[in-house]
C-alpha cells in the first residue's frame, strides 16, 4: 500500500466512508453495542460467595478446597479487539448483477469496522488470497478506521487463490488475546475445517459467507465455456443438458450444506449475505440474534 493514492481513489474512499457512516450512525451503532459491550471479561479475584451471586460463577475447586462455596469475579474490559479478515481470491472478483462479490466484502467491512470504532474498540483487517496480503494492526480511532477503509477498498491483491488455513494461522500468532474475528469469504476452501476449528476455540469468530446470484444456479445458455478465477483453467459445459445442471444443482446443495453444517458444529455464526440483495438485513439478523441469546 506504498503506491501513491490518486484523486479519485481518495473520492472513492470518501464515499465509502460516508456511506457506511450514515448506517452505522443510523441503523447499526445501537445493535453493534447491545451485542458486544461487555463481552470482552478479565479476570480479578475469587472471593466468597454472596447472597445473589449467579452459580453459575462459582469456583468448585476454590469451594472444595476451603469447604464454603467462593465465587469468580471479572471486570469488564474496557474495549475489545475487532479483526476483519477478507478474502480477496480470485473467485471473489466475480459478480453478475451490481457489484462484485469483492466489493460486497469491502463495504460490509467498513460497516463492521465503523461499528467497531464507534463503540471505543480497536480495529484491524488481514486481507488474504493463497498468501497474506496485506495487514492493518487493530487499533482505536477514526483515523485509524478510514485506514482500514482505504487499505480495503484500494488493495490489488497478488495472488487470485484461496488458504483459509494460512490466514488463520497468521491471526493466532497476531492476536495473542481473545478477539472477535469477522472472516468474510466464499469460503471456496476445502482445507478450511481444522483452522476454523482452532480459531473458534481461542476467539469469538462470525463467519460472513458472500455469493452472487448466478453462483446459484447454471443458466441454460447451450454450450459455455467457464474458466475457474483461481486457477485459470477452462472447461465446456452443455448448460442446456438437464443432467448437467441437475449435477450442478446436487453439488451445490451439497456443499452449502456442509458449510452451515460445519460452521453450527463449531458454534460458528453465520451471517450470509448477497451481491444482488441489501447486507442490512442479514447483519441486523445477526445482531439481534446474538442479542437474544445474550438476554437468555
Amino acid at each position: 500500500m506504498g503506491a501513491a493514492v490518486s484523486p479519485e481513489m481518495l473520492r472513492q474512499v470518501r464515499l465509502l466512508e460516508l456511506r457506511t457512516r450514515g448506517l452505522v450512525n443510523t441503523v447499526f451503532s445501537g445493535e453493534y453495542h447491545s451485542v458486544f459491550k461487555g463481552q470482552g471479561m478479565e479476570f480479578a479475584e475469587v472471593r466468597e460467595y454472596q447472597a445473589g451471586d449467579e452459580v453459575r460463577s462459582i469456583d468448585w475447586n476454590v469451594t472444595a478446597r476451603m469447604r464454603h462455596p467462593y465465587v469468580k469475579r471479572y471486570i469488564e474490559e474496557r474495549e475489545l479487539t475487532v479483526m476483519l479478515a477478507a478474502d480477496l481470491s480470485g473467485s471473489q472478483r466475480f459478480g453478475t448483477v451490481s457489484r462484485f462479490k469483492s466489493e460486497l466484502t469491502t463495504e460490509l467491512a467498513a460497516v463492521l469496522a465503523m461499528s467497531a470504532i464507534r463503540n471505543n474498540d480497536r480495529v484491524g483487517t488481514l486481507m488474504f488470497t493463497e498468501r497474506v496480503e496485506h495487514v492493518v494492526p487493530p487499533r482505536k480511532g477514526r483515523r485509524h478506521a478510514m485506514r482500514v477503509i482505504r487499505d480495503l477498498l484500494l488493495l490489488e491483491p497478488r495472488g487470485t487463490g484461496t488458504d483459509i488455513g494460512g490466514a488463520i494461522d497468521y491471526l493466532m500468532k497476531m492476536l495473542p488475546n481473545r478477539a472477535i474475528v469477522f472472516l468474510l469469504s466464499d469460503f471456496v476452501d476445502p482445507n478450511a475445517e481444522r483452522p476454523l476449528k482452532l480459531l473458534a476455540q481461542r476467539h469469538d469468530v462470525v463467519a460472513v459467507t458472500v455469493e452472487d446470484p448466478r453462483e446459484l444456479a447454471l443458466p441454460d445458455i447451450g454450450l459455455a465455456r467457464f474458466a475457474n478465477p483461481e486457477t485459470g483453467a477452462t472447461i465446456e459445459v452443455n448448460t442446456s443438458d438437464p443432467r448437467v445442471r441437475a449435477g450442478y444443482d446436487e453439488a451445490l446443495r451439497a456443499e452449502r450444506a456442509a458449510r452451515t453444517h460445519l460452521l453450527r458444529r463449531l458454534a460458528i455464526d453465520e451471517i450470509a449475505v448477497r451481491t444482488d440483495r441489501s447486507y442490512i438485513e442479514p447483519l441486523l439478523r445477526f445482531f439481534r440474534r446474538r442479542s437474544t441469546r445474550r438476554r437468555r
